[in-house]
């Protein structure tokens, strides 16, 4: 049984894909989460209580396992958490690669965010793209997976901007901005994430918009 070791399990994206892994593969998950949180996790976990901001919280409880996923973010990014990102966002990751780096994991996947630039995300995406260059520099594999935005339950918003992504990729000028930067289901991106675990890489390598919906 391979054992995964998850931060941010209780989030959306985190609670989802632990049930797929509980439903469809000989998984053994450890979760990495705050005391008074543990009841959000799904049933079966093995609960590491830690701070994601702190290392040295949780480093020692990792092993055995040998795939670390960072899920950890600020919940609803926008313009306004810019100094979210910096103290939460990086600081996480930053943590997270120090302690994936003494449990001796050979992968490391990583969710991060479309990378094709843009104004008004350019704060979150620069933290991602630090977290990034940073686990390119440890001795584990990575994979960084990269949506833009996920659509699930109470994250619908989005489907608004459909008919103006469908047009901007008509044309040659804006049709490679509307596809890096256009929606994925939260199906969608679960599948991406269990897909990175249960089949690793051989290589660093990045999971774009185009590829996750494929999946």
């Amino acid at each position: 049984m391979q054992t995964v070791f998850i931060t941010g399990g209780t989030g959306y994206i985190g609670t989802r894909l632990i049930k797929a892994l509980q439903q469809q593969g000989n998984f053994h998950i450890k979760a990495l989460v705050r005391k008074g949180s543990e009841n959000k996790l799904p049933e079966s976990c093995e609960i590491i209580f830690g701070n994601a901001l702190d290392a040295t919280s949780y480093q020692n409880a990792i092993a055995p396992a040998t795939v670390f996923v960072h899920l950890i973010g600020v919940a609803h990014p926008s313009p306004s958490k810019k100094e979210q990102f910096k103290t939460i966002d990086l600081v996480s990751i930053q943590q997270a690669a120090k302690a994936a780096t003494h449990a001796g994991i050979q992968q490391f996947i990583y969710l991060s965010v479309a990378m094709h630039p843009t104004k008004i995300m350019a704060a979150f995406q620069e933290v991602r793209a630090k977290g990034e260059a940073l686990l390119l520099q440890q001795s584990f594999i990575s994979t960084f997976v990269r949506p833009w935005y996920v659509l699930g339950p109470g994250h619908w918003w989005p489907l608004l901007l459909k008919p103006f992504s469908a047009i901007l990729k008509l044309f040659p000028a804006t049709s490679n901005i509307a596809k890096n930067l256009d929606t994925v289901t939260i199906e969608q991106i679960v599948k991406a994430l269990f897909t990175c675990i249960k089949i690793p890489p051989e290589k660093n390598n990045c999971i774009e918009v185009l590829e996750i919906r494929k999946l």
